[in-house]
């Protein structure tokens, strides 16, 4: 994270306040990727490059107000800038609007890993997007008066989401202790594919973290994951993972590796056989900024 401050004469006659606080971060990704399907089999370059700007201004009465917007472009796309989340935090409240980013898609245990260097299909992604997620390339939710709530108080944290997509109502309740965290989800939307409940927990057990959720994905049928990631060394870690869903042809697995190559630098790979029946490989460079 690059981080660039802007205090100047002109800012506050202009704007009313001492300083505002621009940070500028994200991260480069470029390698190959690999699908074989029934329509036959193909080896890509891949690549992304994601440019994200946090800007930040706080209040005589301590409110920080501020917005998030990406920059991204990935293989074979032009750049694009997405929609904005708009936000305002007090202590451990948050209101967001716009492109905000989900109480299903924000519930821990959702992301239990982050498979090779693309993700590879995300099938360990138990409530499979059925729910407002903030977007990257696109206008999200801030095309659908999305609005959310998070609030956190120690070990608890709950988040409630909102917009006219499908007129998606959703919320969770996670707590953590003793080094586990458990979650509790739930949606009610007009659409009838979209997620009805999920839920999570996840934790260290020796040397390995592990995550099992599951998802209720209404008229697409239930979703369960298992996944697990554990060091082989210093600057080496794996990542594994089974799902199960009763929209896919067959059982979902996968595997990968992270080496750190320091600096902010690491080289990924991963393979999975998805639950569509296709199988898909990945191995390239990520370097975070």
């Amino acid at each position: 994270m690059k981080k660039v401050l802007f205090a100047t004469t002109a800012l506050v006659a202009t704007a009313g306040v001492a300083a505002a606080d621009v940070t500028f971060g994200g991260y480069g990704r470029f390698g190959i990727i690999y699908n074989d399907t029934a329509a036959g089999d193909s080896t890509d370059v891949t690549s992304r490059f994601r440019l994200q700007i946090d800007a930040t201004a706080e209040s005589d009465a301590g409110v920080t107000f501020g917005a998030r917007v990406r920059i991204q472009q990935n293989e074979g796309q032009q750049g694009m800038t997405n929609g904005a989340r708009f936000f305002a935090r007090s202590g451990g409240l948050e209101v967001g609007v716009g492109n905000i980013f989900g109480a299903l898609e924000f519930m821990p245990g959702m992301y239990p890993i982050d498979l090779g260097l693309t993700g590879l299909g995300y099938d360990y992604t138990a409530y499979n997007f059925r729910g407002d997620a903030y977007s990257s390339g696109g206008l999200g939710s801030s095309g659908s008066n999305g609005v959310e709530v998070m609030y956190s108080a120690g070990d608890l944290s709950v988040h409630v989401s909102a917009s006219d997509t499908s007129d998606r109502i959703a919320a969770h309740v996670a707590y953590t202790f003793s080094g586990w965290t458990v979650a509790l989800g739930a949606q009610d939307s007009d659409n009838a594919a979209d997620t009805e409940f999920a839920a999570s927990v996840g934790g260290s057990i020796g040397p390995a973290n592990i995550t099992l959720a599951y998802a209720d994905n209404g008229t697409a049928g239930d979703h369960i994951v298992l996944a697990g990631r554990f060091d082989v060394g210093a600057a080496t870690n794996v990542e594994v993972y089974v799902a199960d869903a009763d929209a896919g042809s067959d059982t979902g697995y996968g595997i990968d590796f992270n080496h750190d190559l320091g600096g902010g630098t690491s080289l990924r790979g991963g393979i999975a056989k998805r639950l569509n029946g296709d199988t898909r490989a990945d191995l390239g460079v990520r370097f975070n900024f």
